[in-house]
């Protein structure tokens, strides 16, 4: 897939965003994503308080989180209405970045927090994405990840792009960018798997061997 093409599917995307931003805000802003976080600072082994990136952070509820349990968390959307909304809402810095063209500092962050977003990027530029991210976190550092799991398709739904990993594929995805695996989980909490739509990792970031192990 040629990169205009890439760039028109993630515009396309983000315009919906920029149209619903208060929509999705007053629709997601009670949502309980605490054992996401927790999953991310818990495996961060460095002292904290942690450098966090919150990888599409919308209109900054978990950005705002992460400052108040003491953190310096930095946000990045491609959305500029959600930029906005961010920076007012959690009081944190917040960069405006297409995750198709990420501009990062390199080993920078602890940690990287990506809840439901990193399945909007489409699948051919998910390894560069992913190298990326790979690059700004410190060695030994986490990413966490929450995506829609499916079976590998991808495609539009209705106005939004969405690629729907099972763990298998999406673990081949993380292991190629250099991450370890940590954990796995599958939410909401206590329900049968039919009724857990959301798949959720934890990936160290490796340049040693030696930093693979838990």
């Amino acid at each position: 897939m040629e990169q205009e093409k890439i760039d028109q599917i993630t515009q396309t995307t983000l315009r919906h965003y920029e149209r619903t931003a208060e929509q999705f805000f007053a629709g997601t802003i009670d949502h309980d994503v605490s054992q996401n976080i927790a999953a991310l600072l818990e495996a961060i082994s460095a002292p904290a308080p942690y450098r966090l990136l919150d990888l599409g952070c919308g209109p900054g509820r978990d950005l705002k989180a992460f400052k108040v349990m003491g953190h310096e968390a930095i946000g990045i959307d491609g959305s500029a209405r959600f930029v906005e909304m961010a920076r007012t809402f959690s009081g944190c810095e917040v960069w405006r970045q297409d995750f198709v063209h990420l501009d990062l500092p390199a080993a920078h962050f602890d940690g990287i927090y990506a809840n439901a977003s990193l399945f909007h990027v489409p699948s051919v530029a998910l390894p560069q994405v992913l190298r990326d991210l790979h690059g700004a976190l410190k060695s030994g550092g986490v990413l966490f990840s929450s995506n829609p799991r499916g079976d590998n398709r991808e495609g539009w739904n209705g106005p939004r792009y969405g690629s729907y990993y099972d763990y298998e594929t999406w673990e081949r995805y993380l292991i190629d960018a250099g991450f370890t695996p940590i954990r796995h989980y599958y939410r909401p909490e206590g329900l049968p798997r039919e009724q857990q739509p959301w798949l959720a990792s934890v990936w160290r970031c490796v340049r040693d061997r030696t930093e693979a192990r838990p």
